[in-house]
């Protein structure tokens, strides 16, 4: 007659105390998130959260006028950079971004150069253009350790576009 295997004890914490401190953990960041967003400083100054948005927004506005340099020197490149500089308008939105970010072409006023000049040849601006999504995703990741839950969300969401970017930008170039 065989004698039955012994019940197998498994090596490891169980899965009820992995969920269990899962649960915790999730609580514990929701309470330092929360008490960290509504304890933004003095009252009258803003939030981390407030300048985190806020930097995010002019940083996303600064490639939104990178890349209207870039159209408005090389057209040619329409079809490459157009949709990607949409998307960068979108996050300047996403973030509160002022109205520059939402026209068409966020043209320079009268009498006042472009901040950005582009450069010389199309794959030197598709490069350039790169390099600075790259670093501002870069930035972004970064940055998005210190920020509460949902802000914090939409920067890495953001930052990953901004990484998408640029390997399209990359590889358009090529």
């Amino acid at each position: 007659m065989p004698f039955p295997s012994p019940p197998r004890t498994p090596s490891g914490p169980r899965r009820r105390t992995l969920l269990a401190s899962a649960a915790g953990a999730a609580l514990l960041v929701g309470c330092t998130a929360s008490s960290e967003d509504s304890d933004g400083g003095t009252s009258g100054s803003p939030s981390l959260a407030e300048r985190a948005r806020a930097r995010a927004a002019r940083d996303s506005e600064g490639l939104v006028e990178r890349y209207d340099a870039v159209l408005a020197a090389h057209p040619v490149l329409a079809d490459l950079v157009g949709p990607l500089r949409s998307e960068a308008a979108r996050h300047a939105e996403a973030f509160g971004g002022g109205a520059a970010s939402r026209t068409a072409s966020a043209a320079p006023s009268a009498g006042q150069a472009s901040p950005t000049p582009a450069p010389g040849s199309e794959g030197d601006a598709l490069a350039e253009l790169a390099a600075a999504e790259r670093a501002l995703a870069d930035r972004r990741a970064k940055a998005l350790l210190d920020l509460p839950g949902e802000l914090a969300r939409l920067l890495a969401s953001v930052a990953a576009a901004g990484a998408v970017h640029a390997y399209l930008l990359t590889e358009g170039a090529k």
